[in-house]
């Protein structure tokens, strides 16, 4: 009887082992905003979770959470924003944990250059990477100034935000994010001003989250996998420098200036607890973009982001 117990925990051990295993999409190259996963990985957290987790940065930013709709991984890494409108669309996608709490994007201009304030855009060129979300944003932020999108010249930079600015490309950007292109100006000797969108207008608004595809997910997957990026986060906050050597020491393409500083900078803006949300902020963000005339309806909260942990 003790031989025959001793095969079937053997046997399950195996099958929770495969179970157990987790692929996660970011949405970009390695950079600080990924700490706590990084970290989670580093520190053994994930282990102690009985977790396997597969960390995939992607071909194309805009890929992730397609990838995750399509069941080609359990979790990516996306933007609040962009998943409202992806659900709209119909994607099986919802909202399961929080990474950075706070907005990252900002309406970057160079420091000494011409734009003052938000009325100054007027008849500026304004370079963009994202269609849709970031042309919200903007209108949002100009019908104050009483500017419409008609009033400014909009140009597709492919990504290039900071270089495009700093060569008189264009006159300003939005969607750059004011932990790095900020920071990789002030390198460069060319500094930036950033105009902050949520002191602008614009509701406040989780900037990057992990989705699930809502129809399969497996929710204590998802929970150990928030557990341990959770208990990563308070070890980068207890241990800042600490914390930084670890993931630096990942790969040299992180020990840099720029990546030094976005860590710095980044820091205070990670999720404390990554499970908790504020529906507020998804109701709000959902009111914004039917507003702007990005959506024809409202989805229902519970639709759109959920706490894993609950009922478990």
């Amino acid at each position: 009887m003790k031989k025959i117990l001793l095969v079937l925990v053997a046997l399950h051990a195996g099958t929770v082992q495969s179970d157990d295993r987790l692929t996660l999409v970011l949405d970009w190259f390695v950079n600080p905003d990924h700490g706590p996963v990084i970290i989670a990985r580093e520190k053994g957290y994930f282990s102690e979770q009985g977790l396997e987790v597969e960390i995939v940065p992607p071909a194309d930013p805009s890929d992730p959470p397609k990838i995750v709709a399509a069941g080609g991984a359990e979790l990516a890494i996306s933007y609040q924003p962009q998943l409202h409108l992806q659900v709209a669309e119909g994607l099986p996608l919802v909202r399961v944990g929080t990474l950075v709490a706070t907005p990252l994007n900002c309406l970057l201009v160079l420091e000494d250059g011409p734009i003052r304030s938000i009325a100054d855009l007027r008849g500026r060129k304004v370079g963009f990477s994202v269609a849709g979300v970031e042309e919200a944003l903007l209108s949002a932020i100009l019908r104050p100034h009483g500017l419409g999108m008609d009033d400014i010249d909009l140009v597709n930079v492919n990504w290039s935000l900071s270089p495009s600015l700093m060569s008189g490309q264009v006159d300003a950007v939005i969607g750059a994010f004011r932990n790095f292109e900020l920071n990789q100006m002030e390198i460069e000797g060319v500094p930036g001003r950033c105009f902050y969108l949520e002191e602008e207008g614009l509701p406040p608004y989780d900037e990057l989250i992990y989705v699930a595809n809502r129809d399969s997910m497996n929710r204590d997957l998802v929970a150990r996998f928030l557990a341990a990026t959770e208990k990563a986060t308070q070890f980068i906050v207890n241990h800042p420098q600490e914390s930084w050597e670890i993931f630096s020491a990942t790969s040299r393409e992180l020990q840099d200036e720029l990546n030094r500083r976005a860590w710095v900078d980044t820091l205070p803006r990670f999720a404390l607890r990554p499970a908790a949300f504020d529906a507020g902020r998804y109701a709000g963000m959902e009111a914004f973009l039917k507003a702007s005339g990005l959506l024809e309806g409202i989805s229902p909260v519970g639709r759109l982001a959920v706490d894993v942990t609950q009922d478990l």
